[in-house]
């Protein structure tokens, strides 16, 4: 079991994978106890001395110039949070909900905020001891940040709203923190605000995602590379001094990876020198390293993106160290929402060219020599022509889902929210386009060791012994028709799983 320290200049994407999908534990370093302790001293200082203060000494949004008494601040905070726990729908997934908590305390321990260490040591406490909030999937307009996700895990730490139990059912929180030995807290002036004024359920989306995406762009490029190999085209487009003259070092990444994977195989072998051969692939083949070397590069960007958001302060307002404290607009999502929905496009495109290269596969009339839909005795037997109608489906889905999130925008709070940035729909769709890729991977998976044995008895590539293997247990042999959707959901995990690539790796060397 591992520990995740919050430092107060930061945490790392490694860290918020161990606590929103492994069992490390969160600790708050001594260092961002004292910066939380000096932030906080500023703000009682302001509270002393009368000062109006947006967040502190006033209400919020449009009632932004609505001065509170100071025996009400605290009752401010809590019916703030209150009322922004807002949200309908389903809940959000645990790992999404932890990694928004985990963010929101490396939010506080930048010593920006105001609040005292033991807020943060709260939300600490709910992922020590497994308690998740249920957050419902509607509610962030990702504009100051996503106000109502947050609300509802602010609102456990006060032993109300709900938490998600084991099986997915819902419970009363202060049923939950009870079980936990754990008590609720009283939220003091500025608190309530500094839970709920981030861009931590946009970010934690968006940082699952770029694990995500890093992987199914590689396992990307080993389907195609199975396809390619299935069909008998050519390891020549994929040459390194092709892609030298046109650098963009995703393409040459995914160049790299196929030519890699093509090598050693007599299915490779039996057709090189063949000069009734095509002189040219179909784009689909050809084309593969443009199109996902073209998305690995989105997905650098957006890294770079997520990297600046995991040492930015985004609150409002934020305590600075000489004592002032100043509305910003930091919480605004714009980056991440950009950087989502432009990832979303890549991912789309290379489940798209996946499925153009399993129609191909499936048409006897372009999969050289195959027989129809990959059956050796088509017409009784469909093979998988209905696997490739998934595949369509789910493109078709991608491609809506590709529409950008982040140039929509309505206006809140009368008319002081007047622009938003749409983040949270924007990441939140980027899981689901990330979700259907793993799917249409799949689908060329099947398809491509389908058609690999369909060469025998020619030896395919070690990747291609590797993929036939990995699925042989659950496809079988071609031969009659089988329930395929069992078999599918099995070529999903080994896409989604690091099994295959690890056995491929073993025998061809590190994959980018």
């Amino acid at each position: 079991m591992t520990t995740v320290a919050i430092q107060p200049t930061g945490i790392s994407t490694a860290d918020v994978l161990a606590v929103a999908r492994g069992t490390a534990k969160v600790v708050v370093d001594q260092a961002a106890v004292e910066a939380m302790a000096t932030s906080r001293s500023i703000v009682d200082g302001i509270e002393a001395d009368g000062r109006p203060v947006y967040g502190v000494s006033t209400g919020f949004g449009a009632l932004a110039n609505t001065f509170v008494a100071p025996q009400r601040r605290a009752e401010l905070q809590h019916a703030l949070i209150r009322s922004h726990a807002a949200g309908v729908g389903v809940p959000m997934p645990r790992e999404v909900v932890r990694a928004m908590m985990l963010l929101r305390v490396r939010s506080l321990a930048l010593g920006r905020s105001g609040v005292r260490p033991l807020v943060a040591e709260a939300l600490v406490d709910l992922l020590n001891h497994e308690v998740t909030p249920w957050v419902p999937e509607h509610g962030s307009l990702g504009a100051s940040g996503d106000l109502a996700p947050l609300a509802h895990c602010a609102l456990v730490l006060l032993g109300e709203g709900w938490v998600l139990g084991p099986a997915g059912e819902r419970i009363e929180a202060a049923e939950a923190l009870r079980r936990v030995g754990l008590r609720p807290i009283e939220l003091a002036a500025k608190e309530g605000l500094a839970l709920i004024n981030g861009t931590d359920g946009m970010l934690g989306m968006l940082l699952l995602a770029i694990h995500d995406a890093a992987h199914l762009f590689t396992m990307a490029d080993v389907t195609a590379a199975l396809a390619v190999e299935a069909m008998l085209g050519s390891e020549r487009p994929f040459r390194p001094e092709l892609h030298a003259i046109r650098p963009h070092p995703g393409q040459a990444a995914s160049a790299a990876n196929i030519y890699r994977l093509l090598q050693d195989s007599a299915v490779m072998d039996s057709h090189r020198d063949d000069i009734a051969h095509a002189v040219q692939d179909a784009y689909s083949m050809r084309c593969a390293p443009q199109v996902a070397g073209a998305a690995r590069d989105t997905l650098d960007f957006v890294r770079q993106v997520a990297d600046r958001e995991l040492v930015s302060v985004v609150d409002n307002p934020v305590v600075l160290p000489d004592g002032r404290v100043e509305s910003t607009g930091n919480f605004h999502g714009a980056p991440l929402g950009f950087a989502a929905d432009f990832l979303a496009i890549g991912a789309a495109e290379v489940g798209a060219i996946a499925e153009r290269r399993v129609d191909r596969l499936l048409d006897v009339t372009r999969s050289r020599d195959l027989p129809a839909f990959l059956s050796p005795d088509a017409g009784v037997n469909s093979g998988l022509m209905i696997a490739q109608y998934t595949a369509a489906g789910i493109v078709a889905e991608n491609r809506r889902l590709a529409a950008p999130a982040s140039v929509d925008s309505l206006p809140t709070s009368g008319m002081q929210e007047d622009h938003v940035s749409m983040g949270w729909a924007a990441t939140k769709k980027l899981r689901t386009v990330l979700d259907n890729l793993t799917s249409l991977l799949a689908v060329e998976l099947l398809a491509a060791v389908r058609g690999l044995q369909l060469r025998a008895p020619l030896e395919p590539s070690p990747a291609g012994r590797s993929a036939v293997a990995a699925l042989g247990a659950a496809a079988g042999e071609p031969g009659p028709d089988v329930f395929l959707a069992p078999v599918m959901e099995v070529a999903r995990a080994v896409i989604a799983g690091p099994d295959l690539r690890t056995t491929i790796e073993r025998e061809v060397g590190d994959l980018a």
